[in-house]
């Protein structure tokens, strides 16, 4: 998912860093900040709930969307919203859908 994300925004003309859990995420964000983060709620190390908090929590306006394929009755999707997810995703979509929620949170002022 995250090779067909990454090819999917680069294709679209953005520049995209990768991680492959909550904690490199978190680790590459400070390295260098982005303007906007996807990320998934089911990880290892750290999952996506507690990276949002992370993330939130030092950059207040950062654009955030959250993914996942876990079953609607666990409700982390609606509990990213809350923690400052500005978009959610059930996995599967299409690139068209990530691509316009990226360009829709990119441009809004």
């Amino acid at each position: 998912m995250r090779d067909v994300l990454e090819e999917s925004l680069m294709a679209a003309g953005h520049e995209v860093r990768t991680a492959a859990n909550g904690k490199e995420g978190v680790a590459l964000f400070r390295a260098h900040p982005a303007d906007l983060v996807i990320t998934d709620l089911l990880m290892p190390e750290k999952e996506g709930l507690e990276t949002i908090k992370d993330l939130r929590a030092r950059a207040p306006a950062l654009k955030i969307i959250a993914i996942s394929g876990a079953s609607p009755e666990w409700r982390v999707l609606d509990m990213a919203k809350q923690l400052g997810a500005h978009k959610t995703l059930v996995k599967p979509f299409t690139p068209q859908e990530i691509l316009g929620a990226v360009e829709a949170l990119l441009t809004a002022k």
